[in-house]
């Protein structure tokens, strides 16, 4: 097993050391400060942390329902919900825009509203929440499964109401798993790509982010470009780094 162990952790690192040959060291900081840069990575990580907070908001009482209760087509829903694992991210901002562009099912009666929501910073919010909502979900309730329902039983029975059975009981147990998949959640927002661009587009400032900023700066200034990608690993290594902690702490 050592030797295709081996193979396996150098096809994966190897790239990154590559990259990071390339990266013009003299130049680094001026190259991560540019404008351009810093309003990019200044983007990325507000609307990364507000598509963290959706993910949260809708994605612990989806888990929570997967969970604990049990419904005629709940499998289904199940496969449904983690659909945006799989799609190509083109896909779904495709998605998003037939639902919530100008001519949308839904974008129409919110246009007449004076509501337009694509090619807006909320639409990168949306796009990022889209793509990253299935991980919360995955890693909650497989943390909820795998601790049972037995203390939630033996709460009520004893009085608690639902609420405080969920508050008092039920996250502080699978605080570990609801923490990691939240790192995911937000690690998945911070490298979405192709979603953003395709329901959000591409304006300084308001939808471009730091992956989008890299795709262009490929071509107008490659020196930036490598120096931005470093600067999104070392950020990727951190939230992986805190993920796999909280996920094995006791």
């Amino acid at each position: 097993m050592l030797v295709p162990a081996a193979l396996g952790c150098l096809f994966l690192l190897l790239p990154l050391l590559a990259m990071g040959s390339r990266v013009p060291w003299p130049r680094f900081p001026a190259l991560v400060t540019s404008d351009s840069s810093r309003a990019a990575l200044l983007l990325s990580l507000q609307t990364s942390l507000a598509s963290t907070v959706v993910c949260l908001l809708v994605g612990v009482p989806v888990a929570l329902v997967l969970a604990r209760t049990s419904f005629a087509g709940q499998r289904l829903l199940r496969v449904l919900v983690l659909v945006p694992l799989v799609l190509p991210p083109v896909v779904g901002g495709l998605a998003l825009l037939y639902t919530f562009g100008r001519r949308g099912l839904l974008g129409h009666t919110l246009e007449l509203l004076g509501v337009q929501i694509a090619f807006s910073t909320v639409a990168v919010v949306m796009a990022q929440s889209f793509v990253a909502l299935p991980f919360l979900i995955t890693s909650l309730e497989g943390t909820l499964r795998s601790v049972g329902g037995r203390l939630e039983v033996v709460a009520a029975t004893l009085g608690a109401r639902p609420t405080t059975t969920l508050l008092r009981v039920t996250l502080p147990v699978v605080m570990p798993g609801l923490l990691s998949g939240t790192v995911l959640a937000f690690a998945r927002s911070l490298g979405e790509f192709g979603a953003t661009l395709t329901f959000a587009g591409s304006l300084q400032g308001v939808t471009r982010t730091l992956p989008l900023e890299i795709y262009l700066q490929r071509e107008t200034d490659p020196d930036e470009a490598v120096a931005m990608s470093f600067v999104l690993i070392l950020i990727a290594v951190v939230v992986i780094g805190i993920a796999q902690r909280t996920r094995t702490r006791p």
